[in-house]
């Protein structure tokens, strides 16, 4: 519940100030009955919320920097809504294990970002080894638009586009050559996906300003719900077990 309310609570935050996305091919989304992972090239802060809410009513769960949890409210928002801390010096088995387990026993998806870090190109191997384990496929997506804070309040166009999913039960073994090859396929359908969005964004939308007469009261009111989302999880953090509630989903 927390998830679903985290994730609406955020994509309004993001229509109020920007306000001018597009989702291409989400009929191309697996359904929700069917767990998978979720790949794109990680661009920005705010692109796996673009793709969470697309895929909705599915919900996911996340690798994240173990750094990111050391915050108590923001630690707590993310493990609510399924991330889960990765040593990047050191994964260790759980990097693996944890997901695996959860595609093959929870009704999550995972989303994944599989260059690692954001504006990186490489395809590293994680995604295929757990795709292969959990015995799930890969839903291919990419993001277009805004890379800086400002040009998303300023409005610019946000294109979120799937690509075809990838089934690599062909391939037996997850031997470098296996890894080669999904790595291969899941970057070519990124490059597709690029050169789709950019056929989308031949023109550009200006805002118009009589927008901002309801703008204004709808950011006032979402910033209010997000101080009141703030105070309600630093007291919920206290007495709410985040691995509780997401394995029992």
């Amino acid at each position: 519940m927390f998830y679903a309310y985290l994730r609406g609570l955020v994509v309004f935050l993001l229509w109020v100030f920007n306000g001018n996305a597009h989702y291409h091919n989400e009929e191309k989304i697996l359904p929700a009955e069917e767990n998978y992972i979720l790949v794109a090239p990680h661009r920005t802060f705010w692109d796996p919320v673009y793709m969470a809410f697309a895929a909705r009513p599915k919900e996911f769960i996340f690798m994240a920097k173990k750094e990111l949890f050391t915050n108590r409210i923001f630690g707590w928002w993310i493990r609510m809504c399924g991330a889960f801390p990765i040593d990047r010096a050191k994964p260790g088995q759980d990097a693996i294990k944890y997901p695996v387990n959860m595609l093959k026993k929870a009704n999550r998806s995972l989303v994944m970002f599989p260059s690692g870090s954001r504006h990186s190109q490489d395809v590293k191997g994680g995604v295929a080894v757990i795709a292969k384990m959990a015995k799930v496929k890969i839903m291919p997506a990419a993001y277009a638009g805004p890379m800086s804070l400002g040009g998303l309040l300023n409005g610019e166009r946000v294109d979120m586009n799937f690509g075809n999913p990838i089934d690599i039960s062909d391939i037996r073994r997850m031997n470098d050559e296996g890894i080669v090859e999904v790595a291969r396929r899941i970057q070519a359908e990124f490059d597709r996906l690029d050169a789709e969005n950019e056929s989308f964004r031949t023109t550009k939308m200006k805002r118009n300003p009589l927008t901002l007469i309801y703008r204004i009261p709808l950011g006032i009111i979402a910033v209010l719900a997000v101080f009141l989302t703030l105070v309600f999880s630093f007291v919920a953090s206290f007495i709410w077990n985040p691995e509780r509630t997401v394995k029992k989903q």
